[in-house]
């Protein structure tokens, strides 16, 4: 009989320690929730604040990264980020096509010959067939195919001192891809958006860009296949 009391003794007791721990467990599970629900609740108003801040416009503060950097880069070290000073002596003039307003480099103050007229001084209609020296006996045309294209096909022979379009519009030397874009339709949009072509000096603004004649020659536009400028010796002696 004492045997018995003693194992119902210890049998409450044991069901007195499982309830204590079960309560234990529970407190700290509450405790748990109580903490999350206020490190939840504390992040929240905390990125709150913080969205209203970066969505103020004024004292320095900006609504996106990229605002802020493009405000710092102003004036970097005290400078204008500007292409004005390298541009200052260069003969640019300045086009719009589209939405896209730049700057391109003058081209009839580049051709040493122009104006034409000092040489042909009657339409080439008149000329042709006369006894007389042929000024461009150099240039060969390698642009297309001879059935398509000929001088006369940017050339124009009433008025020689212009470019003319396939239906005839005359066109100043100085805009010459206008004449390019009639057939380079794809290279002509991404040359206006800056994605062909090169660069004058700086990519920082105002925009200056070269022109399809400033890179291309236009009586044969293909780059020949040349050699890098620095190259290994013994490859070069392995290619003779």
């Amino acid at each position: 009989m004492g045997i018995q009391t003693t194992n119902i003794s210890v049998l409450f007791d044991r069901i007195k320690e499982l309830r204590r721990r079960k309560a234990i467990m529970k407190t700290r599970k509450t405790l748990h929730k109580d903490y999350v629900k206020t490190m939840t609740k504390s992040l929240s108003i905390a990125f709150a604040l913080i969205s209203m801040i970066s969505c103020k416009h004024h004292n320095e503060e900006y609504h996106k990264v990229t605002d802020k950097i493009k405000a710092e880069s102003k004036h970097y070290k005290g400078t204008s980020i500007s292409s004005d000073q390298y541009l200052a002596e260069m003969n640019l003039i300045e086009i719009t096509e589209g939405t896209h307003t730049f700057m391109i480099p003058d081209r009839k103050s580049q051709i040493t010959s122009y104006a034409c007229t000092e040489c042909h001084t009657d339409e080439l209609e008149k000329i042709k067939g006369k006894d007389a020296k042929k000024g461009h006996w150099n240039i060969s045309l390698k642009h297309a195919n001879s059935d398509i294209m000929n001088c006369a096909t940017c050339h124009d022979t009433k008025n020689m001192d212009a470019l003319k379009t396939l239906t005839g519009n005359s066109v100043d030397f100085n805009l010459s891809y206008k004449v390019c874009s009639q057939c380079h339709s794809k290279q002509f949009e991404d040359w206006k958006g800056g994605a062909h072509g090169k660069k004058i000096e700086s990519w920082a603004p105002p925009r200056a860009s070269m022109t399809c004649t400033n890179c291309h020659n236009p009586h044969s536009p293909s780059f020949e296949p040349r050699w890098p400028a620095k190259y290994n010796t013994q490859k070069k002696q392995e290619r003779k």
